[in-house]
């Protein structure tokens, strides 16, 4: 293919999400008055994209993001600084659980980001802004978006982080396989397998498993299947034609709590950035009354205070050899220990959300730890831009 140039091109400067987050009703009311006193322009759909997906009505989000990349596949999350790095994220279209989450790891710092959307089916851009340091945003399970843009960096003009071919690898049929001998790390077997498949699946999977449709995130359609009769109801209120199969490896605390952490491996350098603790085995941070309990926010800020001398002691090991197998520059793990005192892994990816949005009046233990996530993402972007 023809070799990317660099332009002098302007993207379009749009709204960031982590400010959306901290809007109250009136900060919010105020900004779609102001979106529609302005002309319906590529800026005007993708702040409503910004927007609907924050509040959380994805449907139209999306129908917002698909007329603003007919208009324009290129925009800017204006820094609050001058900036000293210019990064541009290769996108693929879809909600906010598609691509790295970029916008909430340079908030209010001097690292200008830009966002340039690759269509499938659309011819590859041959023009691109001017920047320092590139990213691959797209997750594991965009394959048609990673194939074009692995084809687009095998002649990039800057340098490339989190390439293409090595996000590859954290689908969750490959990462079981790749890291499967790692001493001390247990990854439960995962496998594609259709309906047709599951539905003789006496001979050839065992329960206790889990099972969700195919390339799902955040949970969505994530269940444990204890026999065939609940392996049948699942599939009977299930519209999926292909799911993610996995053996369940029981982490119940002694306590009787689940408790999963995210860490994100930056440069291959671990950094805790939240516990959750739930009474159900599947466990989602804003779903597990952190907020509501002071006991379990206590515990978290015990964890992110003493992460280097007590959890990364035991794992570093682990961690630093998942590190070396994925040769991903950035990458968000969720995992876990195992009742025999072993690192569980449930996925990694670069999709996680790292974030510091959550109330400082409940959650100001966060704030030192996220700066220094922060800090550590910031200090790979000047280390690449050289």
């Amino acid at each position: 293919m023809t070799p990317v140039r660099l332009t002098g091109m302007a993207p379009r400067p749009i709204v960031a999400m982590p400010q959306l987050v901290r809007m109250n009703a009136a900060g919010i009311t105020g900004l779609i008055q102001e979106m529609f006193s302005k002309p319906a322009d590529a800026t005007f759909f993708m702040n409503q994209f910004q927007l609907f997906s924050t509040l959380g009505n994805c449907d139209f989000a999306l129908e917002m993001q698909k007329k603003a990349l007919e208009l324009e596949t290129a925009y800017r999350i204006v820094p609050s600084k001058a900036p000293t790095v210019r990064l541009l994220a290769l996108m693929t279209p879809g909600d906010s659980s598609e691509n790295t989450p970029l916008e909430y790891l340079v908030e209010d710092s001097d690292i200008q980001l830009d966002l340039l959307y690759i269509l499938p089916g659309k011819p590859l851009p041959v023009a691109i802004p001017e920047h320092d340091v590139a990213i691959v945003a797209a997750g594991s399970s965009s394959r048609d978006a990673l194939a074009l843009m692995e084809r687009l960096t095998s002649e990039w003009p800057r340098p490339v982080l989190n390439p293409a071919q090595c996000i590859r690898r954290c689908s969750r049929e490959s990462l079981c396989l790749l890291l499967e001998d790692i001493p001390d790390l247990v990854i439960p077997n995962s496998a594609i397998a259709s309906r047709h498949d599951l539905g003789a699946a006496n001979q050839t999977f065992d329960p206790p498993m889990t099972i969700r449709p195919l390339d799902s995130q955040a949970g969505r359609g994530l269940a444990r299947i204890e026999s065939s009769q609940a392996l049948a109801a699942y599939l009977a209120q299930s519209e999926a034609a292909a799911f993610h199969v996995s053996r369940y490896v029981e982490y119940r605390s002694r306590d009787g709590r689940y408790r999963k952490l995210r860490i994100v491996l930056i440069d291959g350098q671990p950094f805790l950035c939240h516990l959750a603790i739930g009474n159900d085995w599947i466990v989602h941070y804003g779903s597990s009354g952190m907020m509501e309990s002071s006991d379990k926010r206590c515990e978290e800020a015990r964890l992110l205070e003493h992460f280097e001398s007590d959890f990364l002691p035991r794992h570093r090991a682990a961690l630093g050899r998942i590190a070396g197998r994925l040769e991903l520059d950035y990458v968000v793990i969720d995992c876990a220990e195992t009742q025999d005192g072993k690192l569980l892994l449930f996925e990694a990816d670069n999709r996680g959300w790292v974030h510091a949005t959550d109330p400082v009046d409940l959650f100001a233990y966060k704030q030192e730890p996220m700066k220094r996530v922060f800090s550590a993402f910031r200090e790979m972007l000047i280390r690449a831009k050289g």
